[in-house]
C-alpha cells in the first residue's frame, strides 16, 4: 500500500505509529507543532507486553544498551518502612510472557524511536507544524495547519496527547478532568546518592493519600523517582512541567519512614505535573471515527498507576501495523487499495476495550495505593499473603490479544 498518512503529534505514540505504518507499508508525514523533537518527563516503567513490541520492530539490541531491568518490584509501607509484597521480574518474567520488564528514560525512548523512523525513507518529519482543523472525505482526509497549509492523506492519526486538537475536533468533547493528584518527578545520577540509597530495584511506597515509586534508569546509572500526593493543582493545568517545591513534597512525606525522608531529603531538585485524565472508554467511537484515529493520550489518557500510559500508545501502534498488512495481504487488496475506514474501525473495536481496562485498573490501583484508616490494613495484609498473585498482571503483560 503506497497511500500516504497523516500523524499529528511527535511523541512516543506518534513515533510509534510512523514506524508502524511505515513498516506496513506506508507512506507518512508526521506533524510535530514544537520547533524541535524532545520528550518531556522522566522515567518509564515497560512491562513484557510493550517490550514485546519493541522487540518485534527490531530494537532490543538498542533497548538493552539504554534501559535497566530491574530484577524484582519490591512493594514497602511508606510509614513503616516493611515490606509488604514482591514481584519476581527479570527472568522470572521472560519465561512467563517472553520478554523482559524494562525501566528507561522517556528522552531515551523518544530518541530510539526518532532514530529507527529517521531511517526510515517512507517517513517525512516535520516541525513548527500543528493541526488546526481537518475534514474527513469520501477519498481521504484533508488537514490544514495552523500555518495555513493544507495537507492530503488517506488516513489521520491524532496523536497529539492529552489536550488533543485532533480529538477536540473529531469527537467534540469536553477538556481532560484534574484528578486532584500532584505528581513530583525527579531523576538523579546514582552515584552522587549515598550507598544505602542506590537501588537496582523497582520500589513502590505506599502511604495514606500518596505513594512514591523509584526505578532504575539509563542502564541502573540514574534513578527516577516519583512521588505522588494529594493537592491543589496549578493554575495553567496545559503547562504541565512546574517547577516543584522540595520542602512542600517533604512537608506531604513528615511522617514517613526514615529511609523514604531521606531519599526524598536527598535529591533538591523536582519538577511538579497536576494529572489528569479521563474516564475509561465507552466505545469503539472513541478511538476512531472514519478516517480518522486516536492513539495514546489522545483517545486514553490514563493515571500513571499500572504504568502503561506511554505502553498503551505503543500498542495502539502495533495494532495499526497488524492490521493494515493484513488488510493489504487480502486477494482484493491489490483492486481496492483496501478500505481505509474499516480498517480504522478494526483498529477501534480492537483496542478500546483493553485500554478501557487499563484506565480502570489505574484507577483502582491509585485507590489502593493511597487506602487511609482501617481499610489499609487489610491491603498489607492481602499483600504480605499473596503477595505476587496481586501484584502480577497476566491479562497485561501477555499483551494484547487483537
Amino acid at each position: 500500500m503506497s497511500s500516504t498518512a497523516l500523524i499529528a503529534g511527535g511523541g512516543i505514540g506518534g513515533l510509534g505509529a510512523a514506524l508502524a505504518l511505515s513498516r506496513a507499508g506506508w507512506s507518512v508525514t508526521l506533524l510535530e507543532q514544537a520547533p524541535a523533537f524532545g520528550e518531556f518527563g522522566a522515567g518509564i516503567q515497560m512491562g513484557p507486553n510493550v517490550v514485546s513490541v519493541l522487540r518485534d520492530w527490531g530494537l532490543m539490541p538498542a533497548l538493552q544498551t539504554i534501559a535497566a531491568f530491574p530484577e524484582r518490584l519490591q512493594i514497602r509501607h511508606a510509614l513503616s518502612g516493611t515490606e509488604l509484597g514482591v514481584l519476581r521480574l527479570g527472568e522470572s518474567m521472560v519465561q512467563r510472557y517472553g520478554a523482559p520488564y524494562a525501566t528507561i528514560h522517556r528522552a531515551d525512548l523518544h530518541q530510539l524511536l526518532r532514530s529507527q523512523v529517521q531511517a526510515q525513507t517512507a517517513v517525512t518529519l516535520r516541525l513548527q507544524s500543528r493541526v488546526a482543523n481537518f475534514s474527513d472525505q469520501a477519498d481521504g482526509v484533508q488537514v490544514r495547519t495552523q500555518s495555513g497549509e493544507t495537507l492530503q492523506g488517506a488516513l489521520l492519526i491524532g496523536a497529539d496527547g492529552l489536550w488533543s486538537e485532533v480529538r477536540r475536533h473529531l469527537l467534540g468533547d469536553t477538556p481532560p478532568r484534574v484528578t486532584g493528584h500532584l505528581a513530583y518527578r525527579a531523576m538523579v545520577e546514582q552515584a552522587s546518592l549515598p550507598a544505602a540509597l542506590r537501588s537496582q530495584q523497582v520500589t513502590a511506597w505506599l502511604g495514606p493519600k500518596l505513594h512514591v515509586v523509584q526505578y532504575p534508569v539509563r542502564g541502573g546509572a540514574w534513578l527516577n523517582i516519583v512521588a505522588i500526593v494529594h493537592g491543589q493543582v496549578p493554575a495553567d493545568l496545559q503547562n504541565w512541567d512546574h517547577s516543584g517545591n522540595a520542602a512542600n513534597l517533604q512537608a506531604a512525606l513528615a511522617g514517613a519512614c526514615p529511609a523514604l525522608r531521606d531519599l526524598i531529603a536527598a535529591i533538591a531538585g523536582w519538577r511538579l505535573w497536576a494529572l489528569c485524565d479521563r474516564p475509561p472508554m465507552r466505545g469503539a467511537h472513541e478511538q476512531a471515527r472514519g478516517r480518522v484515529a486516536l492513539l495514546g493520550d489522545a483517545a486514553h489518557p490514563m493515571r500513571p498507576y499500572l504504568a502503561q500510559g506511554a505502553g498503551m500508545a505503543l500498542e495502539d501502534a502495533a495494532a495499526l501495523e497488524r492490521l493494515f498488512k493484513g488488510a493489504a495481504s487480502q486477494p482484493q487488496a491489490a483492486a481496492a487499495a483496501c478500505d481505509v475506514a474499516s480498517v480504522v474501525q478494526a483498529y477501534a473495536r480492537a483496542r478500546w476495550a483493553r485500554n478501557a481496562r487499563v484506565q480502570a485498573r489505574s484507577i483502582r490501583n491509585g485507590e489502593i495505593f493511597h487506602l487511609q484508616g482501617p481499610a489499609r490494613f487489610g491491603r498489607d495484609a492481602a499483600l504480605k499473603l499473596l503477595g505476587e498473585r496481586l501484584l502480577d498482571v497476566p491479562w497485561l503483560y501477555g499483551g494484547a490479544a487483537d
